[in-house]
């Protein structure tokens, strides 16, 4: 089971974990230094205080321990845009459906989003699996990476 929650300041070593090894191979960045990471976290606070909130950044944890990040960024036209990493060794756990599949439920309900689209490097599958079974649809590729998207549920009587 995992717990979707805000960073705080001492998350910062766990979150350089999470940025490291094999977790950042299809980021397009390198590995977070420690002071990156510290910075990271204390952007991320900054912006879970702003009104409105423009970039939902939370933790994944699992078990007492950060295993990964998720995010929800908000786009024109109640459109959000879903990314997370998850630290390598918690990788094929389900942890990160389970993550995307919670933060889809935030985004529809609190957060206010009518569709929330999601991408990923071709070279990176599981990711695809991930999106496939939080009820993402593949859309095809665009500009090297595999876009998928997914509406708002209908509402009541619709």
């Amino acid at each position: 089971m995992i717990v979707l929650r805000n960073l705080v300041d001492a998350d910062a070593p766990a979150v350089r974990r999470i940025y490291s090894g094999a977790a950042v191979s299809f980021l397009g960045r390198p590995e977070m230094t420690a002071r990156e990471a510290e910075e990271y976290v204390r952007r991320v606070r900054q912006w879970a205080a702003a009104d409105p909130v423009e970039q939902y950044i939370l933790g994944v944890e699992h078990a007492g321990d950060l295993v990964g990040v998720v995010k929800l960024g908000r786009r024109p036209g109640g459109h959000g845009r879903v990314s997370y990493v998850l630290r390598e060794d918690s990788w094929g756990r389900g942890h990160a459906t389970q993550a995307v599949r919670e933060l889809v439920a935030f985004a529809f309900t609190a957060g206010g989003f009518d569709s929330l689209g999601a991408k990923h490097h071709p070279g990176n599958p599981a990711s695809g699996r991930v999106l496939a079974k939080a009820g993402f649809t593949r859309l095809g590729t665009r500009n090297g990476m595999v876009e998928y998207r997914i509406p708002a549920p209908a509402g009541p009587g619709g």
